[in-house]
C-alpha cells in the first residue's frame, strides 16, 4: 500500500516513549512531520534523529510536530532518547501496519541479500490531516532542512 499526496494521511495510535501513546487524528490542528526509520541507535539513524533533534526549534516555530517511527521497542526508544537527548516523540509500529500504511515496508537489497526493511521516508502532514509532502529513499544529509523549508510552505 502507499499513500497520495493531497489525501488524508493514514491514522494510527501507537505506543510511543515514556509508556505514552500517540493517535495521529489527535494531532489535527498541527502540522506532523512523520518520519520512518530503520533502527535506533545506528549511524544513519541517529544523524537524521540528531538532524530533526538540532532543527526542532525551527520546525516548533511553523506550528509542526516531530514524530519518528521504526519498528524498534518502546523501550529501545526510550534508551535512544536519552541518549541523544532526542526531545519529540518516538513511536513504535512492531507489528509494521503503519509501515505498510505508509508504504515504508520494501523489500531491500545489501551485498546481494534480500531482506524486508523500512525504508528511510517522511511525511509532511497538515492541520487537517492531508498529506501534502513525502521524501522517499531519503539521503539524511540535508534532509532536514528540504522538510524545514516544505513545513515553513504550508
Amino acid at each position: 500500500m502507499t499513500v497520495t499526496i493531497g489525501a488524508p494521511a493514514p491514522d494510527f495510535t501507537l505506543a510511543s516513549d515514556g509508556g505514552g501513546e500517540i493517535t495521529l487524528s489527535a494531532l489535527r490542528s498541527k502540522k506532523v512531520v512523520l518520519y520512518f526509520y530503520p533502527k535506533d541507535d545506528t549511524p544513519g539513524c541517529t544523524k537524521e534523529a540528531c538532524g530533526f533533534r538540532d532543527a526542532l526549534p525551527d520546525f516548533s516555530g511553523t506550528g509542526a510536530e516531530v514524530i519518528g517511527i521504526s519498528k524498534d521497542s518502546v523501550a529501545k526508544h526510550d534508551k535512544f532518547k536519552a541518549k541523544f537527548d532526542l526531545p519529540f516523540s518516538l513511536v513504535s509500529d512492531a507489528d509494521g501496519q503503519v509501515c505498510e500504511a505508509y508504504g515504508t515496508w520494501i523489500e531491500k537489497s545489501m551485498y546481494g541479500r534480500k531482506y524486508m526493511g523500512i525504508d528511510r521516508a517522511t511525511f509532511l502532514i497538515d492541520e487537517a490531516g492531508v498529506l501534502r509532502a513525502e521524501w522517499r529513499k531519503v539521503k539524511v544529509p540535508s534532509h532536514v532542512a528540504a522538510v524545514l523549508e516544505a513545513a515553513k510552505g504550508i
